[in-house]
């Protein structure tokens, strides 16, 4: 043989070594009901549900490639080496016995760069629907290009409000369930033009830190409701869950919140609007603005009045800027913590916060004061205040709206883990020392054990009118098509946050997105408070309630009596009565049943019972 031979079929055997060495190895692990396959050509999974024979499929959107892989007893580990993160990450992929479910652990040591976009996202089928919990909850139709595609935090109130994602025809389906949210967020994007979803690790002060949790479940039936009560279970397990009949039991102030309208008013002449509202049959109040001592006295002896005020915790300004800027002070901006109590950046630079506009027209940005350092403000503020001022409620702003954040100030650093802990004894501060029925803005379900209402949690944060948290009285005549697409789109919105807390905290309207908002959506918005057994929220100055006294009333007369009757019952179901979602029932513990039509035609219950266009029934009452 000649050696040019030789030389091609050493060249060909060398090839084919290679060749078989490269080709990708297909692990596989299943139980009962799943079998697990890991492709660890590029570390995608597939999972096949013996139930049904429905096979869900990853798509790799991320450069990386498996060093190493092996099967364990009941799962698979391997090492993924992210291009460009310079790290190995190893992982642990477990089967839970016999349930539909695994569990991944994924760990490093070292510094992680930026996000780490691991495991890679489920591609989603045609007739699917994310089901993500953007506040109260949103369903998503993988195929809808309207939807913009977007991160979301898991860490704050204007992200994820509970730590899952899932995806369903309505039946069939799947979530992800974090098991430790403090430093991820989720990417909502599309491939080949549909919406998928996958975690985006990122990084604990600049390192990997923690073992990063996940826990997928796969779902035979049951669709979004058989999902969040997945979520319920796991929520038990991790100490979150607290009713408010527990809460009550701690604090029959309580029982004021269950069923009342939350009004905002900041006329002077407060008493006189309480006693005319409650002349009109107006009878259950939350009424959210401070007053003098002798006004909140006498309040709290008439029935069914819950009085409150707004507090902060979070801003301070520039004494500088406040000397040379601003016309006045917030009453509640901690400026004591000035600069010693601020939180820094990574580069030493102080956190901004909510914007003021100056004197000279600029707008100008508070500091944030550290989450660590904020307890010993309301211990001061709160307890002597008291004395005079007999309040049994505080509404405390941005808590649980703002993410958890890092602080590199070197006499009080944190981590966003250690904010969490820091945001979280303030409410428990407000609940159980002052023993204040205790609210907080938009929500998050780390703080279900602390809290008794969330202002927000209806109104879902991208879809508010523009500037919702400034001028917040101003009317909007003209309804912005994102609003009544989404903000009350029925076709979109789900309950999910009734479905898992509903009688744990009591959901209400952002103050800048409340009932009377937008007049063309007021009877909407009603029937959404019916529907989801949650009280409504009332903005108005003398001038609004003169002039649409009757129609406050009526708001009232058909939502509160039934928000007073399941709030303190679970929902246990959410239905569409009709494909195209205009009729829709929800179900609750305690036997009550509420069916609301939101289309333009007639429904028929199959008792019989006719519902109208934009009208509901309510059962078992």
């Amino acid at each position: 043989m000649s050696t040019f031979k030789k030389a091609i079929l050493l060249f060909i055997a060398l090839s084919l070594c290679c060749w078989c060495e490269a080709a990708p190895e297909k692990l596989s692990i299943s139980n009962g009901i799943i079998s697990v396959t890991l492709n660890t050509g590029d570390a995608t999974l597939s999972v096949t549900d013996k139930r049904t024979g429905q096979i869900w499929r990853q798509k790799s959107l991320t450069r990386g490639k498996v060093v190493k892989s092996q099967k364990v007893a009941n799962g698979i580990e391997m090492t993924w080496h992210q291009l460009g993160l310079d790290m190995d990450v190893q992982i642990k992929l477990r089967l839970d016995g016999d349930n539909p479910e695994f569990t991944l652990a994924l760990s490093a040591e070292g510094n992680l760069k930026w996000s780490l976009g691991f495991p890679h996202p489920f591609v989603t089928e045609p007739g699917t629907y994310l089901v993500v919990p953007m506040n109260e909850g949103i369903s998503y139709p993988v195929e809808d290009e309207s939807i913009e595609t977007r991160w979301l935090v898991a860490y704050g109130g204007h992200g994820i409000c509970m730590a899952f994602w899932g995806v369903t025809d309505g039946q069939r389906g799947h979530m992800a369930i974090i098991e430790r949210s403090d430093d991820v967020a989720i990417r909502i994007q599309r491939i080949d033009g549909k919406l998928c979803v996958a975690p985006q690790w990122q990084p604990q002060k600049g390192r990997f830190g923690y073992t990063r949790r996940l826990r997928y479940v796969f779902f035979d039936k049951g669709g979004h409701v058989a999902i969040c009560k997945r979520y319920r279970s796991y929520a038990i397990k991790a100490g979150l869950l607290k009713t408010l009949q527990q809460k009550r039991k701690e604090n029959p102030n309580v029982d004021l919140v269950i069923g009342a309208v939350n009004v905002w008013c900041w006329e002077r002449d407060s008493l006189a609007i309480v006693r005319e509202m409650k002349s009109l049959g107006i009878d259950q109040i939350l009424w959210s603005n401070r007053r003098r001592p002798e006004v909140i006295k006498t309040m709290n002896e008439m029935d069914g009045i819950l009085t409150s005020r707004y507090d902060i915790y979070q801003d301070l300004m520039d004494p500088e800027i406040v000397k040379q800027q601003l016309r006045g002070l917030h009453p509640d901006w901690t400026q004591a913590g000035w600069p010693k109590d601020i939180m820094l950046d990574g580069n030493g630079n102080w956190r901004k916060g909510w914007r003021v506009k100056g004197k000279d027209g600029k707008m100008y940005p508070c500091g944030v004061l550290c989450d660590k350092q904020t307890l010993k403000y309301a211990r001061q503020r709160v307890p002597d205040e008291l004395k005079t001022h007999p309040y049994r409620c505080r509404f405390i702003d941005t808590t649980t709206a703002s993410p958890w954040r890092e602080c590199y100030h070197p006499d009080h650093p944190m981590t966003r883990s250690d904010s969490r802990h820091w945001k979280m004894e303030l409410l428990r501060f407000m609940s159980e020392e002052m023993k204040l029925v205790t609210g907080s803005e938009m929500g998050h379900d780390a703080a279900v054990p602390y809290v008794h209402y969330f202002e927000g949690m209806l109104s879902l944060g991208p879809y508010r009118v523009p500037n919702a948290g400034r001028n917040m009285i101003k009317a909007w005549d003209e309804v912005p098509e994102r609003v009544a697409k989404f903000q009350v789109g029925h076709k979109y919105r789900l309950p999910l946050w009734e479905l898992v807390y509903h009688d744990c905290v009591v959901a209400q309207w952002y103050w800048g997105d409340y009932n009377n908002k937008l007049p063309a959506l007021w009877d909407k918005r009603d029937l959404f408070n019916i529907l989801y057994g949650t009280p409504p929220m009332f903005m108005f100055n003398n001038q609004i309630w003169k002039k649409n006294k009757a129609r406050f009333v009526k708001s009232y007369k058909k939502i509160c009596p039934v928000a007073r009757a399941v709030g303190y019952a679970e929902m246990t179901d959410h239905r569409f009565l009709t494909a195209n979602r205009n009729v829709q029932q929800t179900t609750f513990a305690n036997g009550i049943t509420i069916t609301v039509n939101f289309g333009d035609e007639l429904y028929r219950l199959p008792d019989g019972k006719k519902i109208e266009p934009m009208g509901y029934h309510v059962s078992g009452m």
